[in-house]
């Protein structure tokens, strides 16, 4: 069985102590780092299942990090942040972070949504699904977790690729937040639904899509979102 390795990147030695203890509680490996360039080399050279990044970091803050990860690596990324204002968070959602959490923040919690992303990220296999899902000129393989548009490949992180496939799997229905939460995040996801509507900016964002004049991603106003159904020949 493979032990999946988080890496946690804080500057906070205390925070870090708290984090692993939790994490290794629930059966994680656990990789530390303290500042912005140790993470990207840990995250090269160690290759970890998943990573929960500070976003106040010595050298080089979380979200230019974030950003440099996603240049090469779709790992799932977890934010902390001391912000009450968050706009260093949803700054970070947009560049690719899966989700985030507020310090001060409860260690069980932070494990528990650990374990929701990678049960995303790495579902069951017992029974492989291999199928093509063809919306007009939007084409999503499932099972190479591949998407293209009549303007080639799409780069999807792995949650906005969840979401896409979400409301693929409902097309012309309007889902609302709350339901793409519970479908893309997990049940027990306690954050935000401010969280949908960032995604939903950069799924659009990898599609070319123009929210003013969509072709795929449609805004229910007050609703929710919803996958536009291709008219039929």
């Amino acid at each position: 069985m493979h032990q999946p390795t988080v890496l946690v990147v804080d500057d906070e030695p205390k925070i870090r102590d708290i984090v692993r203890r939790y994490l290794e509680a629930d059966g994680f490996a656990v990789i530390e780092q303290a500042d912005g360039p140790g993470a990207l080399d840990a995250a090269r050279d160690q290759r970890p299942d998943l990573i929960v990044l500070d976003v106040m970091l010595p050298r080089l803050d979380g979200v230019e990090v974030l950003r440099r990860l996603r240049e090469g690596s779709q790992v799932p990324v977890i934010l902390l942040t001391a912000r009450d204002e968050e706009v260093d968070t949803l700054i970070g959602l947009a560049v690719g972070a899966d989700d985030y959490m507020t310090k001060p923040f409860s260690g069980r919690e932070l494990a528990a949504r650990v374990r929701v992303i990678l049960r995303r990220v790495n579902p069951a296999r017992s029974a492989p699904e291999a199928t093509v899902i063809r919306h007009g000129a939007l084409t999503i393989d499932t099972a190479r977790r591949e998407v293209s548009t009549a303007r080639g490949p799409a780069a999807l992180t792995a949650l906005d690729f969840d979401l896409l496939l979400t409301l693929a799997r409902h097309p012309g229905h309007v889902l609302t937040r709350r339901q793409l939460l519970q479908a893309v995040w997990g049940a027990d996801y306690f954050g935000d639904e401010r969280v949908v509507d960032v995604h939903i900016r950069t799924l659009r964002r990898a599609l070319r899509d123009d929210a003013t004049d969509p072709v795929y991603l449609e805004t229910v106003r007050a609703v929710g979102y919803r996958l536009i159904a291709p008219p039929i020949a």
